[in-house]
């Protein structure tokens, strides 16, 4: 008799479920979900895949406006194995993913990494629970592998892996990581209309920072190299002209309105000179990141060009077309080549 009830239940249940529209099921699957896991975990609100160049991963912003690309993918973007093997430790203190915890890598990884680098536990739109990494963290990671690739401290089994970040990185040039997230998963439909204001807000501190060497010498020597210009070393003055490359080149392709932002916060006095560089404005842990991870960018570029034999027009079309400038739809005049400052 028991036996017989049970099967009448199963039969009822199998009969009710094929009564439900998809969209039921759906919310019957949610509802199961977070009875399972609970409420404890933070919910994404928008989902999405996320396309840089060959590469597709699937991008998440949560309730709290995080951003965040799935653990599988990020993964898989990078040439590792979709299912990550447990977390590592770095200096036997310092938690960190698997995939950053190789002993040749300890030199390229930031303070800024150690403590930004934590796997994500959240529930999907279907209430799933899964893992993921801020989307931030691609190109971080990315800058880890190709500083350990210049240097020549890869093994030959991560080889590869700085052949992918070499991929994502010109993908990821063309914009911010944030807005291309934002862009994949629909948020910036609804995301609200200070959101740029606040973003710009982690790159740009409060207060001055002191100097520091922030432009390598070889942006600078490259831009004479291409220019076709005897190079005359750091120590003389540069064109006055390379500053304005440099605005156009850097600061207008970082993030939209940076550097209007920046320039507000510097303004020329009254001899026309600024008192300070932009980029003493960048705050340590996101602005100066994401100017070193644009800067290295640029140069491989510079590089690229310089060793096809290409000059300097040809050099900026390149760039025009994998870092455009958002917002600007034509090339604007630079003042002319001539007294040197």
């Amino acid at each position: 008799m028991t036996g017989e009830g049970s099967g009448s239940k199963a039969k009822g249940g199998f009969a009710r479920a094929l009564s439900l529209t998809s969209e039921e099921r759906k919310e019957i699957a949610r509802k199961g979900a977070e009875a399972r896991w609970g409420d404890q975990l933070p919910r994404a609100t928008h989902e999405g895949p996320l396309k840089l160049g060959q590469v597709t991963i699937s991008a998440a912003v949560l309730a709290d406006g995080r951003r965040l690309l799935t653990q599988s993918d990020f993964m898989l973007a990078l040439g590792r194995a979709r299912q990550a093997k447990g977390r590592g430790y770095y200096d036997g203190d310092v938690n960190l993913p698997a995939f950053l915890t190789a002993k040749n890598l300890r030199d390229f990884i930031s303070k800024d990494l150690e403590v930004t680098s934590s796997q994500v536990e959240f529930r999907t739109l279907k209430g799933g629970k899964a893992f993921g990494y801020a989307a931030e963290l691609l190109p971080k990671v990315c800058e880890v592998f190709l500083q350990a690739a210049d240097a020549k401290k890869l093994k030959p089994a991560q080889f590869h892996i700085a052949d992918r970040a070499k991929i994502l990185i010109r993908a990821l040039a063309s914009t911010g990581i944030v807005a291309l997230v934002d862009e994949a998963t629909g948020y910036q439909e609804v995301r609200p209309r200070d959101a740029l204001q606040l973003y710009l807000e982690k790159l740009i501190r409060k207060e001055l920072a002191a100097w520091a060497k922030k432009f390598p010498d070889e942006f600078y020597q490259n831009i004479y190299s291409l220019k076709g210009w005897p190079w005359p070393g750091m120590k003389k003055n540069r064109y006055s002209v390379v500053a304005h490359y440099t605005r156009d080149l850097v600061y207008e392709r970082i993030a939209p309105g940076l550097l209007d932002e920046l320039e507000k916060k510097s303004p020329p006095n009254e001899k026309g000179t600024r008192p300070n560089k932009l980029h003493q404005w960048l705050t340590e842990d996101v602005g100066n990141p994401m100017l070193a991870q644009h800067l290295h960018s640029l140069i491989m570029f510079q590089r690229l060009a310089i060793s096809s034999g290409f000059g300097w027009n040809r050099f900026t079309k390149m760039v025009d077309r994998v870092m455009p400038k958002r917002g600007n739809t034509m090339e604007l005049p630079f003042p002319e080549e001539g007294a040197e400052i």
